[in-house]
């Protein structure tokens, strides 16, 4: 064996190593998940079992046809509010790490993170121990049982001769976060709202659906709308969002954070909220993708 050939097969190894290391923290999860608690490293409980049901039973599905009213609703209660004082920033965390930082550190009870979701699976590729941000919450967090019993959503995308999927989203209020990034049990654990939505794969709509590519920005925005308009009804003032649908569904980092621009600041959406923090984690070596959001959210807020 040549020494490429050699290298490649030591990084498969330790790519198949990684990922196995993976798919058995996501069985963990599921195993405490079940138990409703954990041992943390100290050697006391951690009981989760009272916020996760109420996580699950609070879980709520919001239907494509049911959005166009919830964005009336959201609409009077713009018009019947003061305008917040928000604050807009662009990290280089995840979105773990910044739902970390607003409820643990600063004490916030009113954050929701965007998961960016799969369409078609809950929790994406978690049980087999892919890597990407669903599947990281999803290890971290007890938010597969709040999405896994939508099959409507799942099953309607499935069905869609589309890759820019549909409107459906889920809400999941107050969800038990156990890990950390490097996926180790907290020591307590804290809650945090998500809200799962896929975005449009962009990519094999420009690939193969050449009659869908000129609405993927119109789709991406809408469903942005859609998204905003769950958190504020929820009552959220603090927001994670991050590279959305940068990742597999390949679309252009500089058009989402053009897109994200629009709504929260041409159309003035960012005063129903406190704080957004777009969490862009990009261990790229030129950062394009910090950098999009950087340059166009930065300061957006002033």
């Amino acid at each position: 064996m040549n020494e490429n050939n050699q290298r490649k097969s030591t990084n498969q190894l330790k790519s198949n190593n990684q990922r196995s290391g993976r798919a058995r923290i996501a069985q963990e999860t599921l195993a405490i998940l079940e138990e409703g608690q954990y041992i943390n490293g100290y050697d006391r409980r951690v009981p989760i079992d009272a916020d996760l049901k109420k996580a699950i039973q609070g879980s709520v599905l919001y239907r494509p046809n049911e959005l166009p009213a919830l964005r009336e609703q959201v609409h009077q209660l713009r018009l019947s509010s003061e305008a917040a004082a928000v604050q807009i920033e662009v990290t280089g965390e995840t979105t773990l790490a910044a739902a970390s930082r607003l409820v643990v550190d600063e004490g916030r009870t009113d954050v929701v993170c965007l998961n960016f979701a799969s369409a078609k699976n809950p929790g994406g590729g978690f049980l087999g121990g892919s890597q990407a941000q669903e599947e990281s919450l999803t290890r971290a967090t007890g938010l597969y049982p709040c999405i896994v019993q939508m099959n409507e959503m799942y099953d309607h995308n499935r069905k869609l001769r589309t890759c820019l999927y549909s409107d459906y989203m889920i809400y999941s209020p107050d969800v038990p976060v156990i890990r950390d990034d490097e996926d180790r049990l907290l020591d307590k654990a804290y809650v945090s709202s998500f809200i799962t939505a896929p975005a449009v794969n962009a990519g094999v709509v420009r690939e193969r659906e050449e009659a869908n590519e000129q609405q993927i920005e119109a789709v991406m925005k809408q469903r942005i709308r859609s998204i905003l308009d769950v958190a504020v009804i929820n009552g959220h003032r603090a927001l994670v969002l991050g590279a959305y649908g940068c990742g597999v569904f390949r679309n252009d980092p500089v058009d989402v954070a053009k897109y994200f621009h629009d709504v929260l600041v041409q159309e003035n959406f960012r005063h129903s909220f406190e704080r957004i923090v777009f969490a862009v984690f990009d261990r790229s070596t030129g950062q394009k993708t910090f950098k999009a959001f950087q340059d166009r959210l930065h300061l957006a807020g002033e």
